[in-house]
């Protein structure tokens, strides 16, 4: 049994008091060789779209956001900057654009769903540069996996890392990664984790889907992370997801999020993405049900992957933000290239 205790828990709302469970999974020992079932769709929120769904994606042909909005590609926020100074005590976060980051954490500097590339498979070229140059990049400590879609699993852009590189990645992933020569590489199940030099990484539920090619539909798992620093300040890269009620629980097993990296784009058009990508609304939404502190906006911005204006999630996620009456700063809305760093409360 657990003990419940009460905790003030500060999210963007401002402080609150309330009844928390430490409810925390054991950890896994890395590099741990696995069994796992041949598929993970039971995982699902909701059935994939099927023929009738298809036929009528393109007979509206609603695929790119039309000509007039791409007309906001050359404002999109761009500014690249020096990473800030790491040490064993600093927490900070640089986006280099969709779902990358560089989380510099408990001393150890670690990507999130590296995409260093300038095209992925079935898209144009990217809208804006990568915000962080590699050859500026310090020594990577570990990388963490969300799924296998291509915007988030590059294989060129992992190609660039030593191959005893730490690579944590959903259930099923595995196989992949050592082909490719990577001989440190640890998959786990939702509410499992392990530990890195001092920093604990769980792996959370999503609401999404995993696939590669023609044949492999939900084989590997899928999910986000939470990274947790030795003096439990806390991270969650949520990583590619919809809206729906794994937030809430998140947040009741992982307890005073202080920073959670929330996706807000590729969600146009509403019924046929609305299971599996968050909109701005939904993401402030799932900021609140976390119980998160900060809230920094990604997964747009860098690749035309649906069809609203490109520029029209940040402009929704800071009117849903003010419409929440959310503390104005707890929105960390980076442009791309740009750093943030939590400081002591």
């Amino acid at each position: 049994m657990t003990e419940q205790t009460e905790q003030t828990v500060r999210t963007a709302r401002g402080p609150r008091t309330e009844p928390t469970v430490a409810a925390a999974p054991g950890v896994r020992p890395l590099g741990e060789l696995r069994t796992w079932p041949r598929s993970f769709a039971d995982r699902l929120t909701s059935p994939l779209p099927g023929v009738r769904a298809f036929a009528r994606l393109a007979r509206e042909g609603a695929f790119r956001p039309a000509p007039e909005g791409l007309l906001g590609i050359p404002d999109l926020p761009y500014a690249p900057a020096p990473l800030p100074p790491a040490g064993a005590g600093a927490v900070s976060v640089t986006w280099a654009g969709h779902a990358s980051w560089v989380i510099r954490i408990g001393g150890l500097t670690v990507l999130t769903d590296p995409v260093w590339s300038r095209r992925i498979l079935g898209t144009p070229a990217r809208m804006t540069p990568v915000g962080v140059p590699w050859e500026d990049l310090p020594p990577v400590d570990a990388v963490v996996i969300s799924h296998n879609h291509y915007d988030h699993l590059d294989a060129p852009t992992l190609r660039r890392l030593p191959r005893d590189t730490p690579l944590l990645v959903p259930a099923g992933l595995a196989r992949w990664c050592r082909r490719r020569g990577f001989t440190r590489v640890t998959e786990l199940d939702w509410w499992e984790a392990v530990e890195l030099g001092g920093v604990r990484f769980d792996f959370v539920p999503a609401h999404h889907w995993s696939k590669r090619s023609l044949l492999d539909t939900c084989r590997t798992l899928w999910g986000g992370w939470v990274l947790t620093d030795p003096a439990g300040r806390r991270v969650h890269f949520a990583g590619d997801t919809g809206y729906g009620h794994w937030f809430a629980e998140i947040g009741r097993r992982h307890p005073g999020i202080d920073l959670a990296l929330l996706p807000i784009g590729a969600y146009a058009p509403r019924w046929w993405l609305r299971e599996v990508h968050a909109d701005p609304e939904e993401a402030v939404q799932a900021c609140l049900d976390l119980g998160a502190r900060r809230m920094a906006p990604m997964h747009w911005g860098t690749f035309v992957l649906s069809a609203e204006p490109v520029l029209e999630p940040l402009h929704r996620v800071r009117a849903a933000w003010s419409r929440a009456g959310l503390a104005r700063e707890a929105l960390w809305d980076l442009p791309i290239g740009g750093s943030r760093a939590l400081t002591p409360d």
